[in-house]
């Protein structure tokens, strides 16, 4: 499953990477897992489905209307009636979690996710963050008072996308 923002548009430094991140896992034969929106979700479909992959998207009722629409390069689309059962599906459905820099969607599924595996409610499964944003964020409360050292190992970083693959081994 890759985590990341709506707002990177084609061309731009974000949108390039998670384009490479898709490519790169479905090179090395992942399905490749997104919200299904734009921006980096786009970027990351995008990229798989151009590098031979299978693609897909989970999306919600609840923007039927509204301003978004799944990308056009998924193979599955899972459409959920709620924005809260969405973020449960992407959270659980995943066998690993990639989150690129995004917003507080973004950040709520990161903080789910390492959340979940910390209580043992899911199982612990490879979970990288990339780029400097997630290590200020998560650096920001991961003191040993609220967080204890085996639950921030729980997380992996990388400073770009072609780090990723050997942390998801």
């Amino acid at each position: 499953m890759v985590f990341g923002s709506n707002s990177p548009k084609d061309g731009e430094p974000d949108y390039a990477a998670a384009r490479e991140l898709g490519h790169l896992l479905a090179q090395a034969g992942y399905v490749v897992a997104t919200g299904g929106y734009f921006g980096t979700m786009e970027a990351a479909s995008r990229g798989a489905k151009e590098a031979g992959g299978y693609v897909i998207g989970v999306t919600t009722s609840h923007f039927d209307g509204v301003r978004l629409h799944p990308n056009a390069y998924l193979d599955e689309e899972i459409k959920l009636p709620t924005l809260f059962q969405r973020l449960h599906h992407l959270v659980t459905m995943a066998d690993a979690w990639v989150a690129l820099p995004g917003g507080i969607g973004t950040l709520s599924e990161v903080a789910l996710t390492w959340s979940l595996m910390q209580v043992g409610e899911m199982k612990r499964q490879p979970f990288v963050l990339v780029g400097e944003q997630w290590r200020t964020t998560i650096g920001a409360f991961s003191t040993d008072y609220y967080v204890r050292p085996q639950y921030r190992v729980l997380i992996k970083y990388a400073d770009q996308v072609e780090q990723v693959l050997p942390l998801l081994k």
